[in-house]
């Protein structure tokens, strides 16, 4: 950082150097609405803000840090995914559906938007996989961590008799993607609710 500023999971800084100052958000740095509507919607994030001039490192738990360009298009993640963003970029949330709720991480997911870096976590390297008219995608939901561009997404289920009788596959919710885009996904499933039928 050279006299800028990010915004990070709190408590996620493991090292600095320079002269780097940390202090703590409220509503995930978008003042009294924006925590309002993360209350309302379960997008809760605690997030701090680090600036001043030097490097820090940022890491959660030994997961995967992944860097995604945006430029002013707009990123959809999970809240739970986000470990740093540039202070320039405009967070909030948005409804999801079926989709989130598949997940257990609720009906409304984290987006983020404008131009600048972000940095997603997950559970091994993140595969990014391109979604085109062509080639639309679909994803399981426990490995989902995050979608952008031009991107339609639908809550696809494969429940069938079998699946209450105990024969289901373990595949019985997955999330579709069509449209142009890329889409984010972690070699790891999360326990979703989705992954118990």
């Amino acid at each position: 950082m050279t006299g800028d500023a990010v915004k990070a999971k709190n408590g996620s800084m493991v090292a600095y150097d320079g002269q780097i100052a940390f202090k703590k958000l409220s509503g995930g740095g978008e003042g009294l609405r924006g925590m309002v509507t993360r209350r309302l919607t379960g997008e809760q994030m605690t997030v701090m803000e680090a600036r001043g001039h030097g490097t820090c490192w940022f890491a959660d738990r030994a997961s995967e840090i992944n860097l995604v360009s945006l430029q002013g298009d707009k990123l959809y993640v999970e809240s739970s995914n986000l470990l740093v963003t540039d202070a320039g970029l405009r967070t909030g949330t948005t409804f999801t559906g079926l989709r989130g709720a598949s997940q257990g991480n609720g009906l409304f997911t984290t987006t983020v938007e404008g131009h600048g870096q972000a940095a997603l976590l997950s559970d091994g390297p993140a595969v990014v996989l391109r979604v085109s008219a062509q080639y639309p995608l679909t994803v399981d939901p426990g490995a989902y961590i995050a979608h952008q561009g031009n991107v339609r997404q639908s809550f696809q289920s494969g429940v069938t008799f079998r699946t209450f009788m105990g024969e289901g596959g373990g595949e019985a919710f997955q999330i579709r993607f069509e449209g142009d885009g890329l889409v984010y996904v972690q070699p790891s499933e999360r326990n979703t609710i989705a992954g118990d039928v």
